[in-house]
């Protein structure tokens, strides 16, 4: 890679041989002709000698971006074990460990509880490695789009060589279906034009030039071709100016590769849910401890009491029901085209409040198509959109003749599939390519057309002229088509011919042409006009061609947007979600797109390009962004997206970016969630992304947006259902402390079965409840709405709350009914194990209602339907099944220290386990009753 700095300037290489010879900088390239361009960068038109080059790739290195760095597998692993619940059951482990070979004589179950907590701690940490192990490859998918060869003048032979050994003074040969092997510039040109899409966004095909330009941005300057563009017609030469990290793609490179990761919302709640349970659980240990200190038991035996209270508080079965809730998510996703990389990703589309969206390729569908043809005042419809011949135009017989003067004058070719999946594509200019396919639409056939009047001349496309012409020789002599913008084609006619009669252009037919020509730019459309001339010889001056032209009419097209996205933009309305443009092509065009989707309604929107936003201080572009619900933004850079995904983070926004190209990377990773085009993206748009729409629908987005709140619900249900338990197991062991009893009413090892034996599947069946059927008419959250707000806590006390009461209840009855003095219990006395055997069952008994009690907020179960969700019945059934398991099999009750349970026990049981949810259904009615009562009404 050349050395960035002096080494080599980007982006003009104004400096590189300057550098090379530690010389004063020459003028940048840009601005010189064409043989001042091969002494500036020390070359010559044919092309570096053999020694020189290979001297330059000693001083400049490969053409190649430098490789990414991707994070090791270890580190990955390691990662899981840094969450503050792994941290605290990892010491809470050592310390049981510590406690094992401390006490005389040693307990074997102390040595269990310190296994079966460290068994937890891996068991997370290899299910969320499971689920997070993907490479962040945005640098080799940036890598993977410089071209492998490229053809190069070396001492004046023609060679074609491995793009990644260019140096800086290389004359490279460029040709139509070429990629651009590095930031060039052009020193011949001959009908030269490229796609700078994957670098600026915009769609349409610039031509280049040899021509010195002046000064200013780097992409706008005419005579350069950059690294990772097409050349999509014609040919010409370029001399290499910069190579690798130099060039304006290594720019973006960079700008990607140094893009943070953002944190999702989901992210930053758990996080300060951990700490403050990992807190919670800290602290009630030690005054649990130092509670039971002055008893005299041991301080090993205190120790294990202690953490017993920690891990009643910590919900080791959370991080893996997380994990594998989002990846039902994701599976849920990808069924309906959208690929999530990001796990957390899932959960960020339910809070996203902004999408700033690209236009090429997202909002469109990247194919020009034309949609009127204007002739003699009358317009003729086109139907059908896409390089597909599928469609018609309006009263077609009229407008032949223009359509075939259109395709003649036309170097673009369609190219058919090669695959199943793939559709026809246009090799040359997309404008072109959509004059062929209406002219296919219309039944003519344009390679008979073109057989029976070869081309004999062409005068290119110029910026200047905004004219193209082309001669042919037909059966009676010779014709020039032309076409190219109205206004410049119209003032060199003098005639017209509408509906096979010609006549002289007047100057009502002129105002008709103009108001016609007019109405289609107003419907955002691309105009041309298309004219003739019949000439006398095959080589006319190109004044003569382009003078005293017949018209014939007028042909608009667009890039049109996808037929789904209008619905999609209104459901993100709806949703509160504010859809913003941001866009690399010109304000009328995006604008003209922004109001056919429904983005832009209001008759002023906002549209601000590049150049203004560089104008704008930080403070500034906070108020537009703030002040501007309908905003447009043009003609931007990398920098400018980035710029503008961190100023609407900085307002608190929860920002999702769309794209699908290399210039959206840097915001597309940046943003809270990436979300790139997975059929017409490019590499390291896919790779930059946390999420990828498989169809390219805009229409996903909303999907998405849907699935990820239902995610979001259904993780608060599931945290309801795990704490509240959490509760019911931490309260008896509180009231057995304080009562004086000496012995626990649940141990670590019965509270670790429960969380993760009986409460994980419930736990996954809850979140994979679908999403309530209003949930897309809700505003999004709030970025700093905290995961356990205050009415989530209140009902995990309250369910919580029932379930203690209810199971210390049974222990105390049954403790008392045995007759036996607190003093006088050991962990082998019978009535203990048959307690603690209740506490266990009770807690999982009430869990599979409690799981049935939270599948809604408002709702009554009979309403959503007690076997709506037939996984959760069945996750219950197994938690019923393996309680009955340790209760009654003689080797799980040596490791739990339980004993077998009377049919009388069960049915006890069973009525206390319904309280949480009649208690709740009791709840939810009178909510539904307040919520129906007429504002004002009695109380």
């Amino acid at each position: 890679m050349p050395t960035i700095g002096t080494e080599q300037s980007a982006p003009d290489g104004g400096e590189a041989a300057g550098a090379a010879s530690g010389r004063v900088a020459p003028p940048a390239v840009r601005e010189l002709a064409a043989d001042g361009v091969y002494t500036a960068l020390g070359t010559s038109r044919r092309g570096l000698p053999a020694a020189q080059a290979r001297a330059g790739l000693e001083r400049y290195g490969s053409n190649e971006l430098p490789p990414a760095g991707r994070r090791a597998v270890w580190w990955l692993l390691g990662a899981q074990f840094t969450d503050l619940f792994a941290i605290v059951l990892i010491v809470a482990s050592g310390i049981t460990f510590l406690a094992y070979w401390l006490e005389e004589p040693r307990d074997v179950g102390t040595l269990q509880l310190a296994l079966a907590i460290l068994g937890v701690v891996v068991l997370n940490a290899a299910i969320g490695f499971a689920q997070e192990y993907s490479a962040e490859r945005t640098a080799q998918a940036l890598g993977a789009m410089v071209p492998r060869t490229c053809r190069v003048l070396r001492g004046g032979e023609r060679l074609e060589l491995p793009a990644r050994e260019l140096v800086p003074g290389d004359v490279v040969v460029l040709e139509a279906g070429d990629a651009v092997p590095a930031d060039c510039r052009v020193v011949e040109a001959h009908e030269l034009a490229v796609n700078n899409a994957p670098l600026t966004g915009e769609s349409n095909a610039v031509g280049r030039t040899a021509d010195p330009v002046a000064a200013g941005p780097p992409l706008e300057a005419h005579n350069c071709v950059f690294m990772g563009t097409d050349v999509v017609a014609g040919s010409g030469r370029a001399v290499v100016f910069a190579t690798g990290a130099a060039t304006e793609f290594g720019r973006i490179y960079r700008l990607a590769a140094a893009a943070p990761r953002q944190k999702t919302p989901l992210q930053l709640q758990v996080a300060s849910m951990a700490r403050r349970v990992a807190g919670a659980a800290l602290v009630i240990g030690a005054l649990m401890f130092a509670v039971r200190l002055p008893t005299g038991e041991s301080a090993v035996t205190l120790f294990v009491f202690a953490l017993g209270v920690m891990v009643a508080l910590v919900p080791e079965g959370l991080p893996a029901t997380l994990s594998v809730s989002l990846a039902i998510g994701v599976r849920r996703m990808a069924r309906r085209h959208a690929l999530i990389k990001q796990l957390l990703a899932v959960e960020a589309l339910g809070s996203t409040t902004v999408v700033c969206t690209d236009k090429t390729g997202t909002l469109t569908q990247a194919e020009m198509t034309v949609t009127q043809v204007w002739a003699g005042g009358a317009p003729h419809p086109v139907s059908g959109v896409g390089y597909e011949p599928n469609g018609e135009v309006a009263d077609g017989a009229p407008v032949r003749e223009l359509l075939r003067v259109a395709g003649l004058c036309c170097n673009a070719r369609l190219v058919p599939p090669t695959g199943p999946r793939e559709r026809r594509r246009v090799l040359g200019d997309t404008t072109e390519g959509a004059l062929l396919v209406v002219a296919e639409k219309a039944g003519m056939n344009l390679g008979a057309e073109e057989a029976a009047a070869p081309r004999v001349t062409e005068f290119p496309f110029d910026s200047d002229r905004k004219l193209m012409t082309t001669v042919h020789r037909t059966g009676v002599g010779y014709q020039a088509c032309v076409k190219g913008a109205p206004g410049e084609l119209l003032a060199r006619c003098t005639d017209r011919e509408w509906d096979g009669r010609r006549a002289l252009l007047t100057r009502a037919d002129r105002e008709a042409v103009v108001a016609a020509g007019d109405a289609l730019a107003s419907q955002g459309l691309r105009v041309l006009g298309i004219a003739r001339r019949e000439l006398d010889g095959p080589r006319p001056a190109q004044e003569e061609a382009e003078s005293a032209l017949t018209l014939l009419g007028l042909v608009g097209m667009l890039d049109p947007p996808r037929p789904e996205v209008t619905d999609a933009v209104a459901a993100c309305r709806r949703a509160g979600i504010r859809v913003v443009m941001v866009t690399g092509d010109h304000p009328l065009t995006g604008e003209a797109v922004a109001r056919r989707v429904g983005i832009v309604r209001r008759p002023d929107p906002v549209v601000v390009t590049g150049a203004r936003l560089d104008a704008m201080d930080e403070e500034a572009l906070d108020a537009l962004l703030a002040e501007s619900s309908e905003l447009l933004l043009c003609r931007v850079s990398p920098e400018h997206k980035m710029r503008v995904v961190t100023a609407f983070q900085r307002h608190g926004e929860v920002v999702a970016v769309t794209g699908d190209g290399a210039n959206d990377a840097p915001a597309l990773k940046h943003a809270d969630i990436g979300v790139a085009m997975g059929a017409s993206g490019t590499d390291v748009a896919r790779e930059a992304a946390s999420m990828v729409l498989l169809d390219d629908s805009f229409a996903s987005i909303a999907t998405a947006v849907r699935l990820g709140r239902a995610v979001y619900q259904n993780i608060r249900k599931f945290l309801v259902y795990l704490f509240s338990h959490n509760i019911g197991e931490l309260i008896p062991i509180l009231a057995a402390t304080f009562a004086g009893f000496p012995l626990v009413p649940i141990s670590a090892v019965q509270i670790l079965a429960i969380d993760l034996g009986s409460d994980v599947l419930p736990a996954l069946a809850l979140g994979a409840e679908p999403p309530e059927p209003d949930v897309m008419d809700r505003s999004p959250r709030s970025r700093h709405e905290r995961l356990l707000s205050a009415a989530v806590v209140g009902r995990i006390l309250f369910l919580g709350g029932i379930q203690a009461a209810c199971v210390s209840a049974v222990f105390f009855w049954h403790i008392g009914s045995a007759g036996i003095p607190f003093d006088d219990f050991t962990e082998d006395t019978l009535a203990y194990q048959e307690a603690v055997t209740m506490v266990q069952a009770g807690i999982v008994l009430s869990q599979f209602f409690n799981a049935l009690a939270v599948r809604s907020d408002r709702q009554s179960i009979l309403r959503v339907g007690l076997l709506s969700n037939p996984a959760l019945l069945a996750a219950g059934g197994f938690g019923v099944a393996l309680m009955a398991a340790i209760s009654y099999l003689p080797p799980l009750q040596a490791v739990f220290n339980t004993a077998p349970l009377a049919a009388s026990d069960w049915a006890v049981l069973g009525g206390l386990g319904t309280l949480p949810l009649l208690a709740d259904e009791a709840r939810k009615a009178w909510l539904r009753r307040r919520a129906a009562r007429p504002k004002g009404g009695p109380r």
